[in-house]
């Protein structure tokens, strides 16, 4: 039996919760032969219906939020659609990647249904900045060395797969990417660093709350596989943790303004 989801925040109208890697959100065509959804988890979990109102990737860990209502999963997507939520994650990748750029580079969606090359390029951006790095006396691929970076990635646009495809095209894939990473770098750190699995996560969010007068803003810690390796990287400075917050009221923000 699966273990309760870790929730990260809960009222009368949305809940914040830690979706496990490798747990599909719902129900998919893509991936037919799944039988555990977080949607399904959840519902059973909180005994009443949740809405989803974004996605995160199957192998992708970390936050998401759903709302509890029609009523509010409406502005809530909304708000995801338009630009209005601020996101963050960690990455780790091959390399030393750049200590700060805007990734601006369009996607054709991957939708599984029609070949790449006949959907339409559509913008995206993601600001990616190097938190920290770390250089390991073994040869991965030609170098006698090998190198990887520790990534925050803030997408402001919600392209399938953003993140993953911006770093591989500009030359830093995330490690444990089966798609758009490189194979030999992902079974060292299989094999050797007993992390199989994509080592990207969400692990913040921060929005106006589409009923309560506040923004809130949320924090979602590492699983187990990642944060053992930031502790073994010297990365445990760049952890989050678990944490919700309201911030001050957005008439008081204003009139402070």
């Amino acid at each position: 039996m699966a273990s309760p989801l870790t929730i990260l925040h809960q009222d009368d109208h949305l809940v914040a919760v830690h979706k496990p890697a490798g747990l599909l959100v719902h129900r998919t065509a893509l991936a037919g032969g799944a039988r555990e959804f977080l949607l399904q988890r959840l519902r059973d979990q909180l005994g009443r219906r949740v809405y989803p109102v974004h996605r995160l990737d199957r192998p992708t860990s970390g936050l998401m939020v759903f709302a509890l209502s029609p009523d509010v999963a409406t502005p809530l997507a909304d708000a995801f659609a338009e630009r209005r939520v601020a996101k963050r994650y960690l990455a780790v990748v091959r390399g030393i990647g750049p200590e700060h750029e805007w990734l601006d580079y369009p996607l054709r969606e991957e939708d599984g249904r029609r070949p790449k090359a006949e959907m339409p390029a559509l913008e995206a951006q993601t600001e990616v900045r190097r938190l920290d790095s770390v250089e390991l006396p073994v040869q991965v691929d030609r170098y006698p060395r090998s190198r990887y970076s520790l990534m925050e990635a803030r997408p402001s646009t919600g392209r399938r797969h953003q993140i993953r495809r911006h770093l591989s095209h500009r030359g830093y894939p995330i490690i444990g990417d089966a798609k758009h990473g490189k194979g030999n770098h992902n079974r060292f750190f299989a094999e050797h660093l007993d992390c199989p699995r994509l080592l990207l996560a969400a692990v913040g969010l921060a929005f106006d709350h589409p009923v309560l007068d506040h923004r809130l803003v949320l924090s979602c810690a590492l699983d187990a596989t990642m944060a053992t390796l930031f502790r073994r990287f010297g990365w445990a400075g760049h952890m989050p943790v678990d944490e919700a917050c309201l911030a001050r009221p957005l008439a008081d923000l204003d009139a402070s303004s």
